[in-house]
């Protein structure tokens, strides 16, 4: 086969949005769709509760997530990549800036 895989499992690109609990992510994704009896396009969105064992993804970041087998009561996906990181994610704490308050 190629270098790169083809997988047949559903996968999701979307940001996170909350990153609280411990090696677990929830990524809100969004589609358009158009509304059932007036026809004007419509934006949902869904939240997804993925495992990130490492702890890499950041709130804001772009991931992407795959299905896998259930991991708790609402982890069915796991993280499979950061697509792009978040512009806050790398800018540094005030703690660690030499200014005093």
């Amino acid at each position: 086969m190629s270098e790169e895989q083809k997988s047949h499992k559903n996968e999701k690109v979307g940001p996170v949005v909350s990153t609280k609990m411990q090696k677990t992510i929830v990524v809100q994704t969004s589609r358009r769709v158009p509304h059932p009896l007036y026809r004007r396009i419509v934006t949902k969105h869904k939240k997804f509760y993925a495992h990130d064992e490492e702890g890499t993804a950041r709130v804001g970041d772009i991931v992407r997530i795959v299905e896998c087998r259930p991991l708790s009561k609402l982890k069915r996906w796991r993280l499979e990549e950061v697509v792009r990181r978040s512009v806050l994610a790398g800018a540094p704490k005030p703690a660690d800036l030499d200014v005093k308050v």
